[in-house]
C-alpha cells in the first residue's frame, strides 16, 4: 500500500507485544537476500508502524506481503529525502510511529537516511534503531581478514583518477578495508588496488545469505585472474588488508 502525507491522524494498530505508542523513527534493518532473515523485532516495528518509509515501494512490498504485514509505504529516497523529510518528522512529531526501511540491510550505510536521522535528532525527534543485517560486516567476518579493527569505505570512485587517489590514502592503512564495488566495475577497481597497493591479500563476496553465495579469497592478482575468467555478477562486498600483506612479508 503506498501512502500520501498529509497532516491528517493515521489510524493506529494495536498489539499486546508493541511498546508503549510515542512518536517514534525507527530505522529498521532488512534482509539483504534472504527474506527469513527479518527478525521478530523488525517484523513486529513494521507491523505496528503507522508509516513506512522505503527506498522503492515495489520492492518492499515484495518483503511487506511475505510476513503479512500492511502498512502503508512513502517512498524515500536519494532523490526525494530532503523534501519528504519536513513532512516525516511532522508525522512523528504528531505522535504517530514511522519505520524507515531500506531495499536491503541496513538504512544509511551507503543507502539513504542519512537526512532523515539527521534531521530527526536536530529536532529532537525520538530515533530508535532496529538491527538487521549488514552486507559489510558478512563480507569481512567471512573474509578471513583481521577483524579487529576496521573501516568502511562505501562505494569508490567511479572514474578512475578519482579512484585511484583514494587507493593512495590507504597505502599507510593499518586497518582492514571493507568496501562495496558494482560488477561492471570490478576488474578496474582489483586492477586499480594490485597496481596501487601492490598484490594485498582481500575477499570478494557476493550474493550473501542467497542461495549462490560466493566469497572468493585470494591475492589482488588471483582475484583479477578468476573475474577475468569468470564475468562478475551482482554487487561486491570487498575487503583487503595491508597490515596481512605485511605480516607475510616479514614472516
Amino acid at each position: 500500500m503506498v501512502a500520501t502525507l498529509t497532516n491528517r491522524p493515521i489510524s493506529r494498530k494495536a498489539s499486546p507485544l508493541s511498546e508503549p505508542r510515542v512518536g517514534v523513527l525507527s530505522v529498521v534493518g532488512t534482509p539483504i537476500g534472504n527474506l527469513q532473515d527479518l527478525a521478530p523485532r523488525a517484523i513486529e516495528t513494521l507491523k505496528t508502524a503507522d508509516l513506512i518509509a522505503c527506498e522503492d515501494t515495489r520492492h518492499t512490498g515484495m518483503l511487506l506481503r511475505r510476513h503479512g504485514i500492511q502498512t502503508p509505504c512513502v517512498s524515500l529516497h536519494e532523490h526525494n529525502e530532503r523534501a519528504r523529510t519536513p513532512g516525516l518528522l511532522e508525522q512523528v512529531r504528531s505522535g504517530r510511529s514511522v519505520a524507515l526501511v531500506s531495499d536491503g540491510g541496513t538504512p544509511l550505510i551507503s543507502d539513504p537516511g542519512w537526512w532523515l536521522v539527521h534531521e530527526a535528532i536536530a529536532a529532537q525527534v525520538p530515533v530508535r534503531w532496529i538491527p538487521g543485517p549488514a552486507a559489510l560486516i558478512g563480507g569481512l567476518v567471512l573474509s578471513g581478514l583481521p577483524t579487529d579493527r576496521f573501516v568502511f569505505e562505501g562505494f569508490l570512485p567511479a572514474k578512475a583518477a578519482a579512484r585511484r587517489r583514494r587507493l593512495e590514502t590507504w597505502k599507510e592503512e593499518g586497518r582492514t578495508v571493507v568496501f562495496y564495488e558494482s560488477p561492471h566495475r570490478l576488474l578496474k577497481t582489483l586492477r586499480d588496488i594490485r597496481d596501487v597497493l601492490g598484490d594485498v591479500p582481500m575477499a570478494c563476496a557476493r550474493e550473501l545469505t542467497k542461495m549462490f553465495e560466493e566469497i572468493r579469497r585470494g591475492t589482488a592478482s588471483e582475484l583479477f585472474a578468476h573475474f577475468e575468467q569468470h564475468p562478475p555478477r551482482g554487487e561486491f562486498v570487498i575487503v583487503l588488508s595491508r597490515r596481512q600483506q605485511e605480516e607475510r612479508s616479514l614472516a
